[in-house]
């Protein structure tokens, strides 16, 4: 999870409370129908080339946040670095292609497929027979056995973070040869694509010393196209060199470093010629298109810093001239300056400091110029992420813990707006993200968002009258908590109490389109087995309350509700508090796109009534004292997906459980909002090895996951990167493994064909 430049890793009408059985889906694609996985949003940057048109050799220098605190992807402290060398230097038995979709990949093994399914799962790998690790040992069952049991959770020696499906295996066995490798399952398991990959030598895996430890500074054994070479931790780099016993494609370059430069540091890094590839935030990347548009070089960086008049030598002794001297004087730019301050009223000391900001002021802008002028060097890469940004409703106490409370907060949200807020500037495709599980052109990605329904003020209003939120009334007075840091919205309150012309577009406007844009997304039969789901009477919301059945499906409140008039322009209260949540944004560098979401739907909630509190914390502490620890009603923050939700996102949205001291174990759903009927559906879905009926299941689970307003999907996460410009074949991924190997600068003046060749 993270948010903008923040976060660990780890890395879904009638009555207004509908009970689970009256909850509708939208209607799943029938054979024939278009896949309702589509295609991905936006196509994946990264200057592809033929290897023919590539230099043999070089050292690409790649911008990384921190060095890997570990080498063993399946420890806690592992990071996006640690998972960039274990993709360069070890196997993998599939790899991602530019859909997210899993391959098989080739340079390892030749086939791999289920051959059984009665009485157990049988899984048979044939391995590549030139696939052999660093030390010349082939790579055989040994090394998938000794995985298995490291992970398997049945030796709590090893100190693993995630063992998800190892769990599930019986046994792995040589098959008929060596090349063969046979893995039976005690229980049947849908992602087992997702197994293996990494796959660690059995040197690493084969005890708890060595897991724990002996992968976490070092790989001796390897077998990727590249091969760990050294850590450096002075220097702050990591270095990966050839692997001479690699028996694919030969990489390209020579060698891959990586580097650690912070975030904030990365524009001045590849200015200064220290690293030729580096991910960058939205005004990094402005800056840096600005350099590759301005060919002057200065004539954009004269005018923010200069303040005052040019600040180039010739522009000073023109000053000079103006006041007496004439263009032949030997009048420095700096005697110049003083000169002019005086004449201009300055007494000489004022005029001495006046020549010293100057002086700053004109070093600043050579600088600045000297940067630009050496970005031109560099290319903006764009795409999406893999990983969406959300709205996180808090639903385990307050007012947020009501679901219609929370379904008014979704529906009083224009989430085309706020993803445009943040993509339309960098030229990229605003759409909303229409699913928790997956994105658009991932296998189980469907638009399951009519669930809930779209922006609808007025059905906002109602949902939240019906709740008992209601305008005037006696409010009691309600301390802030201690050290809250709350900047309450009272400028936002006033904006909208001066902005009546704005509300009445508004409503004319929603009064047009919500009729059409907002009806049930379905009201027929959407096929769900609600014998195979569970008892489909309980409410959604974690608190297992009940209420009445009945009635047309879908996020809507009572026929006839009325919503009070001025909703929008009165504070709402109940029991005599105001309706007021607490939203909790990350304050640091990086998070300026974040913040201006969270500003807007801040915006948006107050037309329906809803005040914020908002609260800009640390970027150290926002996950750890606020997330995690549910001190917040809404939130923002980042998922990334996977190309197996049933395996990887069931700890996200899984009902919380009381845990053994009482407490409340929310895994990852740190929402605190589940459901028995998500956990069902995710329950089947792993276990289901038709892969048809495991999208279904994965696309009513995700239907049931919106319906429960506990996230709101927004935007897919923007992916910048900034690369030197004959680099070829790196850049934004968006859902694809980086094929190391095939990285390199393109030959001057090579023309040729873009795709990269198999040669």
């Amino acid at each position: 999870m993270s948010h903008d430049g923040v976060g660990p890793r780890a890395l879904t009408r009638s009555v207004a409370f509908l009970t689970a059985g009256a909850l509708a889906v939208p209607l799943l694609a029938a054979c024939g129908e278009k896949d309702p996985a589509g295609r991905p949003v936006a196509e994946q940057d990264i200057a592809p080339a033929a290897r023919e048109l590539l230099e043999d050799g070089g050292t690409l220098r790649w911008a990384v946040d921190v060095l890997p605190e570990t080498l063993n992807t399946f420890q806690a402290d592992a990071d996006p670095a640690t998972a960039r060398v274990a993709g360069a230097v070890l196997p993998s038995m599939y790899r991602l292609d530019a859909g997210g979709r899993p391959q098989l990949n080739s340079d390892y093994v030749e086939s791999a497929k289920v051959v059984e399914r009665e009485p157990r799962q049988v899984v048979l790998y044939k391995l590549h027979q030139e696939a052999v690790w660093s030390d010349g040992r082939e790579i055989g069952a040994a090394d998938f056995a000794a995985q298995w049991r490291a992970l398997s959770g049945k030796d709590s020696a090893y100190w693993t973070a995630r063992n998800a499906g190892y769990e599930r295996i019986e046994k792995i066995e040589r098959g008929k040869n060596d090349l063969e490798v046979r893995v039976t399952f005690a229980h049947p398991y849908a992602d087992w694509k997702s197994l293996f990959s990494p796959l660690y030598p059995k040197q690493v895996m084969g005890s708890p010393d060595s897991f724990n430890d002996g992968a976490r500074k070092k790989l001796d054994v390897t077998a990727g196209p590249f091969a760990l070479k050294e850590i450096d931790s002075k220097d702050g780099e990591v270095t990966l060199t050839r692997n001479p016993r690699w028996w694919g494609r030969q990489a390209k370059l020579s060698q891959l470093v990586l580097r650690a430069v912070p975030r904030t540091e990365r524009v001045q890094a590849l200015a200064a010629n220290k690293v030729d590839i580096a991910e960058v935030d939205s005004a990094q990347a402005e800056r840096i298109m600005l350099a590759s548009r301005d060919k002057k070089g200065t004539r954009g960086a004269a005018g923010p810093l200069a303040g005052n008049g040019p600040l180039t030598e010739q522009g000073l002794r023109a000053q000079g001239s103006v006041h007496g001297h004439g263009p032949g004087s030997d009048l420095t730019p700096a005697k110049s300056l003083r000169s002019w301050a005086v004449a201009h009223g300055s007494d000489e000391e004022a005029a001495d400091h006046e020549v010293s900001a100057r002086k700053e002021r004109r070093a600043a802008v050579a600088e600045y110029a000297a940067e630009q002028s050496a970005l031109r060097g560099y290319t903006v890469r764009r795409s999406l992420e893999p990983s969406f940004t959300q709205l996180a409703l808090n639903g385990s106490e307050g007012p947020l813990a009501d679901e219609r409370v929370r379904r008014a907060v979704a529906r009083a949200l224009d989430r085309e707006e706020l993803a445009a807020l943040v993509l339309k500037p960098l030229g990229l495709p605003a759409v909303p993200v229409g699913s928790h599980l997956a994105l658009a052109g991932q296998a189980a990605y469907a638009d399951n968002s009519g669930a809930l329904g779209g922006q609808d003020t007025k059905e906002a209003r109602a949902l939240l009258a019906d709740a008992g939120w209601v305008q005037g009334g006696p409010l009691k007075e309600v301390k802030k908590a201690a050290g809250a840091e709350a900047e309450t919205e009272q400028k936002q309150k006033q904006e909208q109490e001066q902005q009546p012309k704005q509300e009445q577009e508004q409503e004319e406007k929603e009064k047009k389109g919500d009729d059409e844009k907002n009806k049930p997304a379905a009201r027929q039969d959407q096929g769900i087995d609600d014998q195979k789901v569970g008892d489909e009477s309980e409410h959604l919301a974690q608190d297992g309350k009940r209420f009445k059945p009945g009635g047309a499906p879908g996020a809507y409140a009572p026929t006839g509700t009325r919503a009070p008039a001025d909703a929008a322009r009165a504070p709402l209260a109940k029991n005599g508090k105001p309706l007021t949540l607490r939203f909790v944004l990350p304050s640091g560098p990086g998070t300026e796109s974040l913040r201006a979401v969270g500003e807007r739907i801040a915006v948006m909630l107050g037309r329906v009534g809803i005040r914020t509190e908002v609260s800009k914390v640390a970027d150290e502490s926002y996950f750890k004292d606020h997330i995690a620890n549910g001190q917040y009603d809404l939130a923002l923050y980042s998922w990334p997906t996977s190309a197996f939700p049933a395996t990887d996102a069931r700890p996200i949205y899984a009902k919380p459980v009381p845990a053994a001291d009482g407490s409340l174990s929310v895994e990852q759903n740190y929402t605190r909002v589940g459901t028995h009927q998500v956990d069902q559906l995710f329950d089947q879905a792993v276990a289901t090895l038709d892969e048809s009926r495991n999208r279904s299941l994965i696309r009513k689970a995700d239907a049931r996951i919106w319906a429960a307003a506990g996230s709101i999907p927004l935007y897919q996460r923007p992916q910048l990167v900034a690369a030197r410009t004959p680099l070829a074949n790196v850049g934004a991924f968006g859902f694809q493994t980086p094929l190391y190997e095939d990285m390199g600068f393109r030959k001057k003046g090579a023309k040729g064909p873009a795709r990269p060749s198999e040669k």
